[in-house]
């Protein structure tokens, strides 16, 4: 159990959502990892929020992801479907069964190179019976499943992944993982392509019944469910899954906070119309069955545009990355998630899912944008003050949800994190007696600082704010995407950084609702209406009908109107 934390069941839906999932739970576990001693940041999140406690065949204590995973036949690799941390389903059948046994062993794919050193649960049990692995920050003092005393940390080549599971370093429980046996992962035949084949997926008794025994297995071992976080891919067929899945919850979970995360991998090809005009009747689909059964909705891409046009992916400063390689754009999106998804996962004085939905969603308005901060550039030596007004009247973030840029964008309500600044630098550092650069120079605190800065920067918006000590950790297998000019702790440097990587950054986000959507979902409708459905027969075969084009068109047009404030539609 969870001992009094808020806990939130994450379900992830597809293969892209399978990447971002998997840095967010390395993340996660590094964060776990963590040391105990002066120079670590207090415990500011609560990490039995998303994880779960278990035990082994051999009684020892677990502590896995609160986790429901869906994926094609062919997308695991090297990872058992049941976990490593208990016994093989068919090694249980083989004792049971007394008569003459023939074993045909298929031959395993080979384990990635990365994943060499993540023992199993009876490799870190050792002869003396003492499990011999790091202790885990958590509240009950719980062991880390998934790191042994002196782990080997190789670092993966983006040519070594191949997919999720090839850097994932989380065990998962049995329970986790749900395999859609009737789609291929890999091939150009019997792929999840469409909404409409999603949505069939979560009809056919097997799977929802399959989907739903899991839900329960989670949900009722928690004390206080507050919610679910579905990360789902909308560029292909399981956009439909998601809404089913949303649709699910709803129906089964009332009251409790569903917030959806929609993915988009990263640049398309021009030369591929077909793909091109699935994944945009897909993520049209996807964003209006998601809205309606959700209580927030956040569409996440590195891409500029959710449309047609190829836009370059968006640019950080001191990010070097390959936006066409998911192992890079997925490690930046969980990043992002990572830090917006504070407010509820927090220690003390949460926000809980429903509350941060609440403030965001008025009027209508449940699709919301993530911006970001990757890393916040804090100058070593420099404080947050200092920082804030370099940035000066420009928007401090890089938008990350394909609705273009953001200046001259309206902000409604905004939910904003900044996290891992030095409590010696929230304050100005400047000796007494000299005359202050801006009024965040007089603020007492961190806290004020921020607040107002975000009252000078949008005077008229409703903002929730958290300032947190704790980084964002980014050890391996996190990729090396960051400049040589950042420190280990992910500050500016006046020079190249010498010895150790980067292992930690300070980010800046914000989830937000914002005018931007008007442009983008009013723009998604106006190409999709334009669209000769009697070209793409394909996708309607799935069993999408005319009326439910129409019907979301309609929809999308209302939505957009929503977040109107002035802004025009573009083409």
């Amino acid at each position: 159990m969870a001992g009094g934390a808020r806990e939130v069941l994450t379900l992830q839906l597809g293969h892209f959502a399978g990447f971002v999932g998997a840095h967010w739970w390395n993340q996660q576990d590094a964060a776990l990892g963590c040391p105990t001693d002066a120079e670590e940041p207090p415990r500011e999140l609560c990490p039995d929020v998303l994880y779960r406690t278990g035990r082994t065949l051999h009684g020892q204590e677990t502590y896995t992801p609160r986790l429901i995973f869906m994926d094609l036949k062919g997308s695991l690799s090297s990872l058992k479907q049941e976990g490593g941390l208990y016994r093989d389903k068919q090694l249980d059948a083989a004792v049971a069964w007394e008569g003459k046994l023939t074993t045909h062993k298929e031959e395993p794919y080979p384990k990635n190179p990365y994943l060499q050193d993540l023992p199993s649960a009876e490799e870190m049990l050792s002869s003396d019976g003492v499990w011999r692995v790091k202790s885990a920050p958590s509240s009950k003092g719980l062991p880390s499943h998934t790191t042994a005393i002196t782990p080997k940390r190789l670092i993966p080549t983006e040519g070594s992944i191949r997919v999720w599971s090839d850097f994932l370093r989380v065990h998962l429980h049995p329970r986790s993982i749900c395999m859609i046996h009737k789609y291929n992962h890999d091939g150009e035949a019997g792929r999840l392509e469409a909404f409409g084949q999603g949505e069939n997926v979560l009809k056919e008794p097997g799977y929802l019944e399959e989907l739903e025994d899991r839900l329960h297995f989670y949900t009722e071992e928690c004390d206080y469910l507050q919610g679910f976080q579905i990360l789902c891919d909308l560029h292909d067929g399981f956009s439909g899954v998601g809404a089913k899945t949303a649709e699910l919850l709803q129906d089964e979970y009332s009251g409790r906070g569903i917030i959806a995360w929609g993915l988009l991998p990263g640049p398309y090809s021009l030369q591929e119309p077909q793909k091109n005009i699935y994944r945009l009747l897909n993520t049209a689909f996807g964003l209006v069955h998601l809205t309606a059964h959700s209580s927030l909705v956040c569409p996440l891409s590195l891409s500029g545009s959710l449309g047609l046009r190829s836009e370059p992916p968006v640019c950080f400063p001191h990010l070097h990355y390959d936006a066409t390689l998911p192992f890079h754009c997925s490690a930046i999106l969980a990043t992002a998630l990572d830090t917006v998804t504070v407010p509820y996962r927090l220690r003390s004085s949460p926000v809980s899912m429903v509350h941060l939905a609440d403030m965001l969603s008025f009027s209508g308005r449940k699709v919301v944008t993530v911006g970001a901060t990757i890393p916040f550039p804090l100058t070593l030596g420099q404080s947050l003050p200092d920082t804030l007004v370099q940035l000066g009247g420009a928007t401090p973030w890089t938008p990350l949800s394909a609705c273009g840029d953001l200046a001259g964008i309206r902000c409604f309500a905004q939910s904003v994190v900044l996290r891992g600044i030095d409590r010696a630098c929230h304050t100005s550092q400047l000796t007494p007696g000299t005359p202050l650069p801006s009024p965040l120079h007089a603020c007492a605190t961190g806290k004020e600082v921020l607040a107002q800065y975000l009252q000078q920067q949008q005077p008229r918006v409703l903002s929730s704010s958290h300032l947190l000590l704790t980084p964002c950790k980014v050890v391996p297998p996190y990729p090396h995407l960051f400049s040589s000019s950042l420190s280990k702790q992910g500050l500016i440097l006046d020079g190249p950084r010498t010895g150790a990587a980067v292992e930690s950054i300070p980010v800046f986000g914000t989830l937000c609702s914002s005018s931007s959507l008007h442009r983008a979902l009013g723009g998604l409708a106006k190409k999709l209406s334009k669209l000769d459905l009697r070209r793409w027969a394909s996708f309607m075969a799935t069993g999408v009908e005319q009326d439910d084009m129409e019907e979301m068109l309609q929809e999308l047009c209302r939505l957009a109107q929503c977040y109107q404030d002035g802004d025009s539609l573009t083409d």
